[in-house]
């Protein structure tokens, strides 16, 4: 499993990180190493919403939307999220 680049969102208003194949995350494990690091998550059930330096929102599905409109702001979010919860390379 990867993740495809992380690229602009259809709105403009972020970047996206596509998994490949989609995934079946477990977000209740996901907040909770989160939330070990005292991170603030938002459990909205289908989609976690973290707040980094960047809202960042991660779906069941594995897609995570980063609302950043520099994209090198938005990889470098994303590269340290795949550290952190030990999602596929990107």
């Amino acid at each position: 499993m990867s993740y495809s680049t992380v690229r602009l969102c259809s709105g403009g208003g972020g970047y996206e990180a596509i998994p490949e194949p989609k995934l079946k995350l477990d977000l209740v494990a996901i907040r909770g190493r989160l939330e070990a690091e005292k991170i603030p998550v938002i459990d909205a059930r289908v989609m976690l919403i973290v707040a980094l330096e960047r809202e960042v929102t991660i779906s069941r599905d594995g897609r995570v939307l980063i609302k950043s409109r520099d994209p090198a702001e938005a990889r470098r979010l994303f590269d340290d999220l795949q550290r952190r919860l030990h999602l596929g390379s990107g």
